[in-house]
């Protein structure tokens, strides 16, 4: 696992969309927050293998809109290495807060999140069935309301 770089997205390089995609199916959101955001990867011998974006949203406070980790790598501990690199990022940045928001129906995300240390601050409901045109379903579940956290930094 120590051979695993995360680092800012190079000016002139491509975002790795067909990661981003994976943890939010909407091209046209992924786009905007990426023009909005800075865009961190993680690469393991040269290939980049997760993802992870972060966007101004309030004077002090930045958010995390995605964490996406190759399927073929999920399950090794990456997408937590993501987190928490993301949470130094923005502690670095001299960021007070470091919000984050989920799908209810994302189990292993909202799990994740509060493993690193983010608590549940809200709902946000029907988001996901007023922001997207097809439903969302996760581990059998749709996934209709967003689940709010945040980290005091």
């Amino acid at each position: 696992m120590d051979d695993l770089n995360i680092r800012p997205l190079a000016a002139d390089e491509e975002a790795p969309m067909a990661l981003l995609l994976l943890a939010d199916p909407s091209r046209k959101a992924v786009e905007s927050y990426l023009r909005r955001g800075r865009c961190y990867v993680g690469e393991r011998a040269g290939r980049v293998i997760a993802v992870y974006v972060l966007i101004d949203t309030r004077p002090h406070t930045v958010e995390l809109v995605n964490v996406a980790v190759a399927e073929a790598e999920q399950g090794r501990g990456i997408g937590k290495r993501m987190v928490l690199h993301a949470v130094e990022t923005a502690r670095s940045l001299g960021y007070r807060s470091l919000e984050v928001g989920t799908g209810n129906s994302s189990l292993n995300q909202l799990a994740l999140y509060q493993k690193c240390g983010f608590r549940i601050v809200g709902v946000d409901p029907d988001f996901f069935t007023r922001n997207y045109p097809e439903p969302i379903y996760e581990n059998g579940i749709l996934c209709r309301d967003m689940i709010r956290l945040r980290l005091d930094l």
